[in-house]
């Protein structure tokens, strides 16, 4: 897309992490604007669009996708919805960003990225935590041999699912509800993107303390072996109030740990131990999701890959859906090796 023409963005999901970050993210970008936004709710879309002085509202996906001035969608609508609705859109001609996880199955998964690569159009994946500044620093240090050969991870993501965002996260399995799809597949993401390795088996135990109904998990232990030999411990939840957050890396030589970094606000802080001691290592904090939609806006004018492609995406699902099926086998279950 020529840089010297706006680019209209159609939200296909009025949700609360469109309203919070993604329509600020993506008008920080110059020639970009969010011109539609579409929900079933036909009352909900147009008091989404008056709120965020968004022109058009409407309450069919064909809708939002016949409207000329939409050159790219951000798809943020409940999970089983995602892949129908990327298709459609790449068919339509649209650039796809969409969120996490980018489907419920792998089959789902490759068919919307086989319908953007027929369609000619760029398809990407809100994995966020992978702009974080405190996260590009980890990925710095390791390839750099700050720690010598990394060997273990520990993630740590058990958090308190607010109000607002309970509901079919917790209750409803056939929208892809649970904590694994939720959390555990950012987690592995993070991991993918800072040890520049591919997990390879998978084992968990998952939990229904009191939150999550019909059979869904509201909390998740997992270890992962990376193809590089590193084994990753994630710890994820929506019950835990106070636990807080972050992430571990060990090598034979230093460790790093980032404390509050799993987050989707521009904080936390890195810290590198080795023999020398403990240093607080300087970061760069910049909003996430605004880096992701620069990548993403640079990408479409031909410019480098989104920050998540749909690659990124799909591999990050695998090892989700992986870690789902340890849990209800308790047993070891492969990762599956993809490609596009």
């Amino acid at each position: 897309m020529s840089s010297d023409k706006q680019t209209g963005w159609g939200l296909i999901g009025a949700s609360t992490i469109a309203r919070q970050y993604m329509v600020e993210a993506i008008r920080a970008q110059a020639g970009q604007d969010v011109v539609a936004v579409m929900s079933s709710s036909s009352e909900r879309a147009r008091s989404f669009a008056a709120e965020l002085q968004i022109r058009s509202a409407y309450d069919s996906l064909d809708a939002l996708l016949a409207d000329p001035a939409v050159h790219a969608v951000y798809i943020s609508t409940t999970n089983e919805l995602h892949a129908a609705q990327a298709i459609a859109a790449a068919r339509a001609g649209k650039h796809v960003l969409c969120e996490k996880p980018l489907a419920l199955s792998l089959g789902d998964a490759l068919a919307m990225a086989r319908a953007c690569r027929e369609a000619g159009v760029v398809l990407a994946t809100n994995h966020h935590l992978r702009n974080a500044a405190t996260h590009r620093k980890i990925r710095e240090l390791i390839a750099a041999g700050a720690i010598g050969r990394p060997l273990f991870a520990r993630v740590f993501h058990a958090v308190y699912l607010p109000p607002h965002l309970q509901g079919w996260r917790l209750d409803k399995p056939q929208a892809g509800g649970g904590v694994i799809l939720d959390i555990t597949v950012h987690d592995v993401d993070t991991l993918r993107f800072l040890l520049g390795a591919e997990p390879v088996e998978a084992v968990g135990m998952s939990q229904s303390a009191f939150m999550a109904k019909q059979g869904l998990e509201d909390g998740a232990m997992s270890v992962l072996r990376f193809d590089n030999g590193v084994l990753a411990q994630l710890h994820d939840a929506f019950t835990s109030k106070y636990a807080g957050h972050g992430i571990e890396i060990h090598g034979d030589a230093g460790s790093i740990v980032g404390r509050n970094v799993m987050s989707q606000q521009p904080i936390g802080e890195v810290l590198l131990r080795n023999e020398s001691g403990e240093t607080a290592v300087p970061v760069q904090h910049e909003g996430l999701y605004v880096r992701g939609v620069a990548a993403f806006c640079a990408a479409l004018k031909g410019q480098g890959e989104p920050a998540a492609t749909g690659l990124d995406g799909i591999r990050s699902l695998a090892a989700a859906l992986a870690v789902a099926e340890a849990c209800r086998l308790g047993a070891l279950v492969r990762i599956p090796e993809l490609e596009l």
